[in-house]
């Protein structure tokens, strides 16, 4: 999955994740990250830090979208809904 600087840092807003929380979890330098998110359009660098970046995003309930996803609407992000949040593999729903 490709994902623009702009919703890396819109996806780590959403949750109030500091970027050395985020480097911590993904195991990416925090430099990297804040190149990262220094930077406009899509991301380029290594595969394995974004994959690692995105992973964690989403394990937190983020979800990324891509352009035209929505009508109307470029790249974009957004939060799962409260008490549903994904867990690496799946989707977990807490709601009854």
């Amino acid at each position: 999955m490709t994902i623009t600087a702009e919703q890396l840092r819109a996806a780590r807003a959403l949750i109030k994740m500091e970027q050395r929380v985020l480097a911590e979890r993904s195991g990416v330098n925090v430099q990297t990250l804040k190149r990262y998110e220094g930077a406009n359009g899509p991301l380029s660098g290594n595969y394995q830090n974004v994959s690692a970046l995105i992973a964690v995003l989403e394990a937190e309930g983020v979800t990324f979208l891509r352009s035209g996803e929505t009508t109307n609407g470029g790249p974009g992000v957004r939060i799962a809904a409260p008490g549903i949040r994904q867990e690496g593999t799946g989707i977990i729903d807490q709601r009854e």
